[in-house]
């Protein structure tokens, strides 16, 4: 059976804490639950995704994006939780951008 790696609360720390290293991004927050931390905005009764990390080992993260329809798409993207933030950041960042 597959070892199952959960998403911690010092990894949501973490990820506002390098987050908040990027101007215009205040407007994201962090949530985990089991395997997964969720970067999302907007009132708790009508979030925007922005983007989720799969947590898939120890120090490694998977790069999920929404689907306009529902669900994720896995990019196939992994790394460390703050190299993966970086790279979101980098490359989809109109994924975190504010939306309303």
């Amino acid at each position: 059976m597959a070892r199952s790696f959960v998403a911690e609360e010092h990894h949501a720390e973490e990820a506002l804490e390098r987050l908040a290293q990027y101007e215009g991004l205040e407007h994201v927050r962090a949530r985990r639950r089991s395997d997964l931390l969720t970067l999302e905005s907007g009132p708790k009764d009508d979030v925007i995704p922005h983007t989720r990390l799969r947590r898939v080992g120890v120090h490694k993260w998977q790069i999920e994006m929404p689907l306009r329809g529902g669900g994720w798409d896995p990019t196939g993207l992994r790394g460390p939780l703050v190299e993966a933030l970086d790279l979101v950041v980098a490359e989809f960042p109109w994924m975190l951008a504010p939306r309303h």
